[in-house]
């Protein structure tokens, strides 16, 4: 599987995992400008935009350690920009939340999702 196709992989099992905990998907590989957030979903008043990561066996970091400082700010303009152009004026949503999902395609295509919930402040 390619790099590419790993990460699709990855962004579809996460929309499951959330759609299977009562979400909406909104969106996937939402643009904004030069800015992409990888999953966005709904449950009720509030909005997750999900940061997807995957690894292949041997990487020398791991999903989680790969979501940089950097990339935690470029998800907060991100998700500023999606609230001022899109959400802010979407009936009933109150707030968006920034989570990160881990994603590993183990042995027999089992799929393991660890997620962590508000990264970014």
């Amino acid at each position: 599987m390619t790099p590419a196709e790993l990460g699709r992989q990855a962004e579809l099992s996460v929309a499951d995992y959330l759609f299977a905990d009562g979400f909406s998907l909104l969106g996937r590989n939402v643009r904004l400008g030069r800015l992409e957030l990888d999953v966005v979903a709904r449950k009720g008043p509030l909005v997750v935009v999900v940061e997807v990561r995957t690894r292949r066996a041997g990487a020398m970091v791991r999903a989680f350690e790969s979501v940089t400082w950097r990339k935690r700010a470029r998800l907060a303009r991100a998700v500023d920009r999606l609230w001022r152009d899109r959400l802010a004026r979407t009936a009933g949503v109150e707030r968006v939340r920034v989570d990160a999902a881990a994603v590993a395609f183990v042995d027999g295509g089992r799929t393991e999702i660890e997620y962590a919930e508000g990264i970014v402040p």
